[in-house]
């Protein structure tokens, strides 16, 4: 029987050497606990039954022990071999750059052989159709609560299989009198009201409401989505075909992408990844790290898996890890999901900041136990971890540096002309690697814009460099963080669709012909 079979038949598979004695496990189902013990569950769960997997414990003490006597070799080396040193550190921070770059090259070539549309495939009857759950998680979101009744409205399934939570944080009274207000005329909705406790995260609330869920499938929006209304049915036509499979993956897009640079730019990047390296990730059989909204689950898979980590600000990269590592498999939905990019620095800041602080708080649990997790994901996957977690993670951080370097190797090279050709060779190897960087991102962000049509937009890519200079910001601000307030939440704003300007229709659904009514 193979391994994602074996899983999904288990209501909580084994994963040899990853916890440590002395852990607690629970084989209660979370809907059979009681009102208490579910809050408790939401916390605590992963953290009791798995430590190995949960991000509470930011780094281990080998970890620490590692990464200090690193920075300490790399510091000494830097100031005592610095004319040996620093061409081949040159040379060495062009790693990551070549990983990611490949991966993107990979993409590319990719992108000729698929196609964004969605196979035509006869939807799943009505008698036929499972009960869904819809877990919507918000936070001071009273202004979008609106429009997100109206997207909701527009979901094509039966209201009598659609259960639909609205997740409040307790003391959030203007959400919830916004929630109670829109729900009146919507019986499937219900209000929930998360207790308060630490810490307080999205995936906490979301474990909170899955312990009341009695749908046998589980989706996640964000407040502001607006996913195209037969999504629900395309993921359970696909969860239909493909008995095995634990989680499909919507892509996002912005519905806001011509507001701003920022927004032009966000949008490129969220082409990018949704329309081009996840799709190649899945036709490589690489581990997908989830996004935040539009992940539908196998509610049985789900909570197999341990659900969401609390205590991680990026809980969807780190589930779609777990779930590799357990031996599921992940797809991604041809189908799109709109949503608002923050349209300015303040907002766009913060939430790369969390975003970059999830993924580093993700690469450094899974790599806890390297051997472990190259037994559980095997060495093509654990490779496929290393460039895409650890080679975007790197690739942050050693941007800047890039320049700084060169530059320093330039006007060296420029004063001092006895440099060694392996310098020099060392030098160029650096620059040229860069600069593929810089071709194989824009060529994919520029190919994925075209592919959805918008060629006007596609035009931007070629601003991507100093986007990444931003995303390095954030990355750096994001391991300050990590160091001193691991579990803290940056919250985005949002706002309703009046305050916002909205691409055309043409780029913008859902359109009026797929709007249907539950």
């Amino acid at each position: 029987m193979p391994l994602q079979a074996r899983a999904l038949a288990s209501e909580r598979p084994e994963i040899a050497s990853i916890t440590r004695p002395g852990d607690r496990h629970s084989d209660k189902k979370p809907s059979t606990l009681s009102a208490k013990a579910r809050i408790e569950w939401a916390t605590s769960s992963l953290r009791d039954t798995h430590p190995g997997l949960s991000a509470s414990e930011p780094l281990w003490a080998r970890q620490k022990i590692i990464l200090c006597v690193s920075f300490a070799i790399a510091i000494l080396t830097i100031v005592y071999f610095k004319a040996v040193a620093l061409p081949w550190l040159l040379a060495a921070l062009s790693l990551p750059f070549i990983c990611v770059s490949a991966l993107r090259i990979a993409s590319l070539v990719m992108a000729k052989m698929t196609s964004t549309n969605a196979p035509e495939n006869e939807p799943p009857r009505d008698t036929v159709l499972p009960t869904y759950t819809i877990l919507v998680p918000l936070y001071r979101e009273a202004a979008v609560v609106p429009d997100l009744m109206n997207a909701l409205a527009r979901i094509d399934y039966p209201a009598g299989k659609l259960e639909i939570f609205l997740i409040v944080e307790a003391g959030d009274r203007d959400t919830k009198r916004a929630v109670m207000a829109g729900i009146r005329a919507r019986q499937s909705a219900y209000l929930l009201t998360v207790p308060k406790g630490s810490p307080r995260t999205k995936p906490r609330a979301l474990n909170f409401a899955l312990s009341h869920a009695s749908g046998d499938f589980v989706v996640v929006y964000d407040a502001e989505d607006q996913p195209e209304p037969s999504q629900l049915r395309r993921a359970v036509d696909m969860f239909h075909r493909l008995p095995c499979l634990a989680c499909v993956q919507a892509g996002l897009n912005i519905y806001n992408a011509r507001e701003t640079w920022l927004t032009r730019q966000f949008a490129i990047e969220y082409t990018a990844l949704f329309d081009g390296l996840l799709p190649t990730l899945e036709a490589i059989g690489m581990p997908i790290p989830l996004g935040g909204t539009s992940n539908h689950f196998r509610r049985s898979a789900l909570e197999a898996a341990g659900a969401w980590d609390p205590f991680n600000v990026t809980e969807d990269a780190d589930l779609g890890i777990r779930l590799a590592r357990l031996g599921f498999e992940v797809r991604m939905l041809p189908s799109t999901t709109w949503e608002e990019a923050p349209p300015s620095l303040r907002d766009w800041f913060g939430q790369r900041t969390r975003w970059l602080k999830g993924w580093l708080q993700t690469y450094l649990v899974h790599m806890r136990s390297p051997l472990t997790t190259l037994r559980d994901l095997g060495f093509a996957r654990f490779i496929g971890l290393q460039v895409l977690m650890g080679g975007l993670l790197l690739s942050a951080y050693v941007h800047p540096w890039i320049y700084v370097l060169a530059a320093r190797e330039w006007l060296v090279s420029s004063e001092n002309a006895q440099l060694t050709r392996l310098d020099q060779v060392l030098f160029w190897i650096g620059v040229a690697n860069m600069l593929v960087g810089y071709a194989a991102g824009i060529g994919l962000g520029y190919r994925s814009m075209l592919r959805r049509g918008e060629r006007r937009l596609a035009m931007h890519a070629l601003w991507m460099p100093f986007y990444w200079l931003l995303i390095s910001l954030a990355a750096y601000r994001a391991l300050l963080q990590f160091a001193t307030a691991p579990f803290h939440w940056e919250k985005t704003t949002h706002r309703r669709h009046a305050e916002i300007r909205m691409d055309s229709p043409a780029t913008y659904p859902p359109k009026p012909s797929d709007a249907s009514s539950t």
